[in-house]
């Protein structure tokens, strides 16, 4: 008898970016466990070293930084996005990013360390996960080039089309420093989009 997934939403978010067996899926269920944070807690802290795979189960974060004492927000991740610090991750060095709950939020978390271990035996679970970095890759550059070559305003616009629920989840604190903007510019925008 087959053993139903612990988490399955994630298994099938998984299954749509990579194929991977029953087997492999069972062994990430084995590793993986829930995080429920509350609204405006911390799930790593500034200064933090970032060990885990996060993945929203249900909720909203946000990755943030300090900037001469001011908040910036560097990434949104809604149901199913993955959330981790990178360069913490991939370095073993304490981040100086932040990842803190906007929303009450459940998350699933895979150990980096039992991850490691799983590719060896499971090469579609190293697949997997190679995907899902250059997928977080191209967004990253993409949100790059956005701050490059686009206006606020597009900006806002693109931000918007992509996520139409935005201004009901994330205070406009968060959505302008995003956009790398202040509050008074987004409300300028908002009201000339109106």
């Amino acid at each position: 008898m087959v053993k139903l997934p612990a988490f399955p939403s994630l298994i099938t978010y998984f299954r749509a970016i990579q194929p991977i067996s029953e087997k492999a899926a069972e062994a990430l269920n084995s590793i993986a466990f829930e995080i429920q944070t509350p609204k405006n807690k911390h799930v790593q802290e500034i200064g933090q070293t970032c060990r885990t795979y996060y993945f929203v189960s249900s909720g909203l974060a946000r990755i943030y930084y300090l900037k001469d004492g001011i908040d910036i927000t560097e990434y949104f991740a809604f149901e199913h996005d993955m959330i981790i610090r990178a360069e913490s991750l991939f370095t073993g060095k304490p981040s100086k990013k932040g990842i803190q709950a906007i929303e009450d939020t459940e998350l699933i978390g895979i150990p980096a360390s039992k991850l490691e271990i799983l590719f060896d035996s499971y090469p579609e679970i190293e697949r997997l996960f190679r995907k899902m970095m250059e997928m977080s890759y191209v967004s990253y550059v993409n949100r790059i080039e956005s701050l490059q070559f686009h206006s606020a305003d597009e900006r806002y616009r693109q931000l918007l089309s992509g996520f139409p629920s935005l201004l009901e989840r994330i205070p406009l604190k968060h959505i302008a420093s995003y956009l790398g903007i202040t509050q008074v510019s987004l409300s300028r925008i908002r009201s000339g989009i109106r």
